[in-house]
């Protein structure tokens, strides 16, 4: 089992991907000021940068943080939505389903699925200092469909954790990450699994209400079925 740290860092930077398009639009309006365009970025140069800008944010504030759920998440959205192909991967999730679900059922699950993650991992970036994340250097030519950059995560122990990240190039031609990988388990895999398997059980309208009334229970609870039907 990946500690938390890991899982806090690789769903912060690589698993926020279910926020609704217009959502991380405005959040990439508000971070353009502040940011180079991503245009000018190569993915494994939005990774380093991520990294940079979460040490800074965190550094110095985790005691503000820690009492302020709502703050830790505001950084959450500013420093990841922008960089994320949020329309791309909402859609993996949902697999089979996505191409069944109407427009109004997709962005409903969208913003769900996202509040959801961001509220049950965003504590444990508290535990996120600079130079946690260590970017790998880049090899090979980047592919407009998936480019992976890879880091490693240094846990508490002195062991490290291999996290991936895959980028696809967007309409507008700059480059947004769309899944993480955890020591080769992918997250959109792993999540469209469960969804899946929770839409066949109780339908897609009321796997939706769970994630909108019960929030991280209600992954927590696919979580556990998902390991028990294994």
């Amino acid at each position: 089992m990946l500690r938390r740290l890991a899982l806090a860092t690789a769903i912060a930077m690589g698993t926020l991907v279910a926020a609704p398009a217009a959502f991380a639009q405005g959040a990439a309006q508000d971070a353009a000021s502040t940011n180079a365009p991503a245009t000018q970025q190569t993915p494994e140069q939005i990774v380093q940068s991520i990294a940079d800008q979460l040490a800074n944010d965190i550094d110095g504030h985790r005691d503000e943080l820690k009492h302020n759920q709502a703050k830790l998440i505001n950084i959450i959205d500013e420093v990841f939505l922008p960089h994320f192909d949020v329309d791309y991967a909402s859609i993996l999730v949902l697999g089979q389903h996505a191409r069944e679900a109407t427009p109004e059922q997709r962005e409903r699950f969208a913003k769900a699925f996202y509040n959801s993650i961001t509220h049950r991992y965003a504590q444990g970036l508290l535990d996120y200092t600079r130079g946690r994340v260590k970017v790998l250097p880049f090899n090979g030519d980047l592919n407009e469909k998936r480019s992976v950059v890879r880091t490693q995560v240094l846990m508490d122990d002195g062991k490290s954790v291999s996290i991936d990240y895959a980028f696809r190039k967007s309409r507008t031609g700059d480059w947004k990450a769309y899944d993480v990988i955890i020591e080769g388990i992918s997250y959109v895999t792993n999540y469209r699994n469960q969804v899946d398997a929770e839409i066949r059980k109780v339908g897609i309208d009321q796997l939706i209400k769970n994630l909108e009334t019960q929030g991280e229970n209600a992954l927590k609870t696919m979580e556990q079925d998902s390991k028990g039907a294994q």
